[in-house]
């Protein structure tokens, strides 16, 4: 089965005859929305567009798809009206939060389809640095929240009557300088060879980091720039800067504002989990609708 949000990006494509234009019209950055389209084009064993100079266009077997995708869409939307009715989703208020990568590269499309299927809802975002955003539930102060979790680390147990849910894994990588030393070779690299190296240490008191910030120091990683923002796009600055190498995670790599060069490590513990923390069962309607579209557009990548 194709992923509907795949689709919507390659109707998006059709009508606007440009991947930047379809992204922005869907809340995604470019670099995301032409991962959805890769994927979608091994789902359907064809290539659907060929990019040029002046945007996209769409081949043969790319248009055949985009027709049909249009009458399954509008369909889906059909039934999400038609659903939103009868759970009683005409009105009333969304309260959701985020921290800073999940809230500019994950949310936006989510809550962009939430708002196409129910418009009479109002939202309301509010960032928390984690692990914030699981007191906020617990407190009532959003009905829910994406956050994340380390690997390695000892993660907190949540609190009665609030669930986390892990929605994606994702890899803690090795981000330096283009051109770095440790950059070069397409083999995973042993954390050991960090040793004596300059470390940019990202936020070492921030409870999150504080196991991957160990891991490190015992590894022998010296730390040559202490940053304790907990956000990533100053540590990329130094990073690219040459000020020293940072292990980050590789969804902030891949879509760093400033040039990087990236390189997987060994072992590859270092992970980061984001999860999505709701009250399960005594979920709002509207927070219930939000966590089944976080699920089908997320879900899929999540590892044990």
């Amino acid at each position: 089965m194709y992923d509907p949000t795949r689709l919507a990006a390659l109707v998006a494509v059709a009508e606007t005859g440009s991947i930047t234009r379809a992204a922005s019209h869907l809340g995604y950055t470019a670099p995301a929305l032409s991962q959805q389209l890769a994927k979608l084009e091994r789902e359907a064993g064809a290539t659907l567009l060929v990019r040029h100079h002046r945007g996209a266009q769409l081949t043969a077997a790319g248009e055949l798809l985009a027709g049909r995708a249009r009458r399954v869409l509008d369909e889906l939307d059909q039934a999400r009206h038609e659903l939103a009715q009868l759970a009683g989703l005409s009105g009333g208020r969304l309260r959701v939060g985020t921290f800073t990568t999940a809230g500019v590269h994950l949310l936006p499309p989510v809550l962009s389809a939430f708002r196409r299927a129910h418009p009479e809802v109002e939202l309301a975002v509010t960032e928390y640095e984690p692990p914030g955003g699981i007191a906020a539930v617990t407190a009532g102060e959003v009905d829910l929240a994406l956050t994340h979790t380390y690997e390695p680390a000892v993660a907190d147990p949540p609190p009665p009557g609030v669930t986390v849910e892990p929605l994606l894994v994702e890899e803690l990588v090795l981000a330096t300088a283009v051109g770095h030393r440790l950059s070069e070779g397409s083999g995973r690299l042993p954390v050991a060879e960090l040793a004596g190296r300059p470390l940019i240490s990202s936020a070492p008191a921030h409870p999150p980091r504080r196991g991957v910030e160990s891991a490190l120091a015992a590894a022998g990683a010296t730390p040559a720039v202490v940053c304790e923002s907990p956000g990533y796009a100053l540590v990329c600055a130094l990073v690219s800067a040459g000020l020293g190498v940072a292990v980050v995670p590789e969804m902030v790599a891949s879509l760093s504002s400033t040039p990087l060069a990236v390189r997987r490590l060994e072992p590859a513990e270092f992970r980061r989990t984001i999860s999505v923390v709701h009250r399960g069962e005594r979920a709002t309607a509207a927070a219930a609708t939000l966590l089944a579209l976080l699920r089908s557009g997320f879900g899929r990548a999540a590892a044990p």
